[in-house]
């Protein structure tokens, strides 16, 4: 399989500035990335790299005071995401305490490194990802507080819609915590493989239906959903929202994800035209979550 590596270099570079690159980067097509000192590395394959998508998902680059630039090349022919897949990843706690004192812990996994060192109540609820992207796992902050909120909501006998569903963990998780079913699409087919194949792991197969393509799909259903997520970039947020919204069932719920804080004022005004009101603000570092409610 042919790659292309592109070299991305910000000035100057920051954490947080490759966190956001790495993120919009992955909705044009990158399947996985390196850091170097002056940026990152991003790896994606040939046939389905589109210039046009990646410029596109770069204008919701928040950092004005960065300069952006990349260049294109052949990569090596070798398998880019070896390595992630050989290393995994270490065991992802997630807890909420309860009004009565109770605490429900979450805890994800890669199957390879199990949390044998976590205080883990026997209740605690494990999802095992294996992981053919890094993005998904749980390891981001965007993912930790969309679980975070799932685990604070009564989801028992919901329908549940994952846009941008990655490695499936958010579906899994609502399944997990009660959800009846499940679905989630995803631009990329190899994403919405890794869901089946972690539905499949995490004995959710039969609620869970995973399908390949952009927010289009969901003009093949009604409004259904009781429950709506999205971790995904602003722009996409942003162009999908009425999609979202058609398919929601009255009084149901939406968790957004995948941007920077800043970014709050702009999809919170956006979704007060759609008849959404923002019900709570999560964040973590300078990313944020929001829980919206059609009210």
């Amino acid at each position: 399989m042919k790659y292309y590596e592109v070299d991305f270099t910000m000035t100057p570079c920051t954490q947080d500035a490759q966190d956001i690159l790495s993120a919009l980067a992955g909705e044009a097509g990158f399947e996985t990335f390196e850091e170097t000192p002056t940026g990152l590395k991003g790896y994606v394959q040939q046939a389905l790299f589109d210039e046009d998508a990646l410029k596109l998902a770069l204008e919701g680059f928040p950092f004005e005071n960065v300069t952006l630039t990349y260049s294109i090349q052949e990569a090596e022919d070798k398998d880019w995401n070896e390595q992630w897949e050989q290393e995994g990843f270490e065991p992802i706690e997630v807890r909420c305490k309860k009004e009565d004192g109770r605490c429900r812990t979450l805890v994800i996994h890669d199957g390879r490194h199990l949390p044998s060192d976590i205080d883990l109540q026997p209740s605690a609820i494990m999802i095992e990802i294996d992981a053919h992207l890094a993005f998904g796992t749980g390891t981001h902050e965007t993912t930790r507080m969309i679980c975070g909120m799932l685990l604070d909501m009564q989801l028992d006998g919901l329908r549940v819609l994952d846009c941008g569903c990655g490695t499936g963990i958010l579906g899994i998780c609502a399944l997990k915590l009660g959800a009846a079913s499940a679905v989630g699409y995803d631009i990329d087919e190899w994403s919405a493989d890794n869901t089946r194949h972690n539905a499949v792991i995490n004995r959710v197969d039969d609620r869970l239906t995973a399908l390949c393509g952009d927010a289009s799909v969901l003009s093949g259903f009604a409004a259904e959903f009781n429950l709506v997520m999205a971790n995904i970039n602003r722009n996409i947020l942003l162009n999908d929202m009425e999609h979202f919204r058609s398919v929601m069932a009255p009084k149901a719920q939406l968790i957004l994800s995948g941007f920077y804080k800043n970014d709050c004022a702009l999809l919170e005004s956006k979704a007060q035209t759609l008849g959404l009101s923002l019900k709570a603000t999560r964040t973590d570092g300078d990313w944020a979550c929001l829980l919206f409610s059609l009210d």
